[in-house]
């Protein structure tokens, strides 16, 4: 979430980014295919992309946006652009975008719009995680006007990457254990973590 200025990111890169709808029905397309996004169509990419659309139906059905976030996104007067960096397969993406598409719902002055992280290696390269992993989601926030970047999120909230690198840091436990236990955090928590998150970063945003 560090604060950075530059225009790395281009009016045409935004032109290129897809709306939510858009992500949505080009993941379904994709499936019908027996493809998802990226290089790697393997079965397990494909199952995990099959879980993320579900997991993206049900917080866009289910989870609601709590009122204080509602008011402060209700009263943003800056015009910005959120791009989100992400992939169909990524399951932290699926816990997080529909969310953030949540918030952008709520607010005349917001955009959301997104990105495939593979597809451009240019943008995602300078939001990297520590300096060095490709971790998405990202979420760059965008002065419309200028392209200044206000800011950053991501790739997952802050109790949930806390888990995250606990379990990493344990060798004997599997990559399906893992993605497993994060998976019921995020159940668990019913996005009440990242709303939290993004208050004050709305704020931080909108008057940097």
């Amino acid at each position: 979430m560090t604060e950075v200025k530059t225009h790395c990111i281009t009016r045409q890169d935004i032109e290129n980014a897809c709306t939510y709808s858009e992500y949505r029905e080009m993941i379904d397309s994709l499936l019908e295919s027996g493809k998802t996004t990226g290089e790697n169509h393997s079965e397990a990419m494909l199952h995990y992309t099959k879980m993320n659309v579900h997991r993206m139906n049900r917080i866009d059905k289910r989870n609601k946006l709590n009122p204080e976030l509602t008011d402060a996104l209700y009263s943003v007067n800056r015009q910005m652009i959120w791009l989100v960096i992400t992939e169909a397969w990524c399951g932290d993406a699926a816990q997080s975008v529909p969310v953030i598409q949540k918030m952008g719902d709520e607010s005349k002055n917001i955009q959301v719009r997104f990105i495939l992280r593979d597809e451009n290696l240019e943008i995602m390269d300078q939001f990297l995680t520590n300096g060095r992993s490709r971790s998405i989601p990202k979420l760059v926030a965008l002065d419309a006007r200028t392209l200044d970047v206000l800011g950053t999120w991501g790739p997952r909230p802050d109790e949930a990457q806390k888990l995250y690198d606990e379990l990493r840091s344990d060798e004997e436990i599997s990559f399906q254990i893992l993605a497993e236990r994060l998976h019921k955090w995020y159940a668990d928590d019913r996005t009440l973590s990242i709303q939290n998150e993004f208050l004050p970063l709305i704020e931080q945003w909108e008057n940097s």
